[in-house]
């Protein structure tokens, strides 16, 4: 017994060990417009470089190995189209928008009316409701004060908790039937869905927030610079510029791999040794999103990760020996005991809706996603 508490202690501390990086940098000292760089990426590499955070940041200025170049085209691009998110960070793949919602320009945050969202102006006073760790029973708090959708944010942060995220069928009920339980289905309560007034897309289509413009950018001069550099000579911030000029480029290169031949578990782990590495391990939200941008082109309804149930402790574990830190269950999955005496389960992917993790048995067939390191 002692040394099975030991070993959860032991694999929980690995949850602060930080993960290898799945992707890869290449500068590629050619001259070309904003458009070709990225045809070139996509046939060799990846695509245009994707910057998730610092840590990418400072690989991709690793990859600039001559110098005198005074502008680098990555692939953050203008798209005039506004985004949707909730107030933890992620991309809202669900919507439940009310019919003709959203309708206004300056609405920018979401409230619930009778399980139906709707768009308003952020400045405006509702009731709203946080999630609670500390509610045994839906994990809610409904809080029966005005406020602004800041102030309400603020308070759910200062509590330790966050306001409600919707992000999927189930919990959309399940916010429903709480507002419903209190004889509140026609209030008007804030969720922490938001607009993302950024309408700057990434070339892989990838749903990182992260930013680096130099002071002053993105200005848009002329009214047409849609395509984004980095500035060697300026700390390698960013700008905005014509996507008309040439300049050298920074393909990316993902150490995911998507594989659309159906095995078994064990036999995609078996071709992920072989010719790769292992099957991929997901520690961090940024992680996820990648793995999100890789299964959109799946031909099965789930893809195999590299995540195993141990059953002599009924703990979920990496292939890597690591305790799963970063959650991203499906409501009814990965937090039940699971009876191994009836068939082995292991960890899968959504390939569609919100993409979150679910259980199965080893025994089905699908396609699964290898990693280089």
């Amino acid at each position: 017994m002692e040394q099975t508490q030991y070993l959860i202690l032991l694999l929980i501390a690995l949850c602060s060990v930080s993960e290898c990086v799945q992707r890869q940098y290449h500068f590629i000292n050619e001259l070309k417009n904003w458009t070709e760089a990225q045809r070139f990426c996509r046939e060799i590499y990846t695509d245009l470089a994707t910057v998730d955070n610092m840590n990418d940041m400072n690989e991709l200025k690793k990859s600039v190995n001559v110098g005198g170049v005074q502008y680098i085209w990555i692939g953050l691009q203008k798209t005039g189209v506004d985004k949707w998110q909730w107030s933890s960070g992620e991309p809202a793949l669900y919507l439940d928008w009310g019919p003709t919602q959203p309708d206004g320009r300056d609405q920018e945050c979401a409230f619930m009316r009778n399980g139906e969202w709707h768009d308003w102006p952020c400045s405006n006073s509702l009731t709203f409701i946080c999630n609670s760790s500390n509610n045994m029973n839906t994990g809610l708090v409904f809080v029966n004060q005005m406020k602004n959708w800041r102030d309400a944010q603020s308070f759910c942060r200062q509590n330790n908790t966050e306001l409600v995220s919707v992000r999927n069928q189930n919990e959309n009920q399940l916010v429903k039937d709480f507002i419903s339980s209190l004889g509140l289905s026609e209030s008007w309560i804030w969720i922490s869905l938001f607009r993302v007034r950024d309408s700057w897309q990434w070339s892989d289509q990838s749903n990182s927030s992260f930013r680096y413009w130099y002071t002053g950018e993105p200005d848009n001069v002329g009214g047409n610079e849609n395509c984004t550099v980095t500035e060697p000579n300026a700390q390698d911030k960013w700008a905005d510029l014509s996507c008309n000029y040439q300049f050298p480029f920074v393909c990316l290169e993902d150490k995911l791999i998507l594989i659309t031949e159906t095995l078994t578990w064990t036999e995609a782990l078996r071709y992920c040794r072989q010719n790769y590495t292992d099957l991929v391990s997901v520690h961090s939200v940024q992680m996820q999103r990648r793995v999100m941008n890789v299964v959109k082109r799946a031909s099965t309804e789930a893809v195999w990760l590299g995540l195993h149930n141990y059953c002599s402790m009924n703990m979920w574990l990496w292939l890597s020996g690591e305790i799963v830190c970063y959650q991203n269950w499906a409501p009814g999955n990965g937090t039940t005991p699971e009876n191994c005496s009836l068939e082995k389960r292991k960890g899968a992917v959504q390939s569609g809706g919100d993409q979150r993790w679910i259980s199965l048995p080893e025994t089905r067939k699908l396609n699964f996603i290898c990693s280089r390191y």
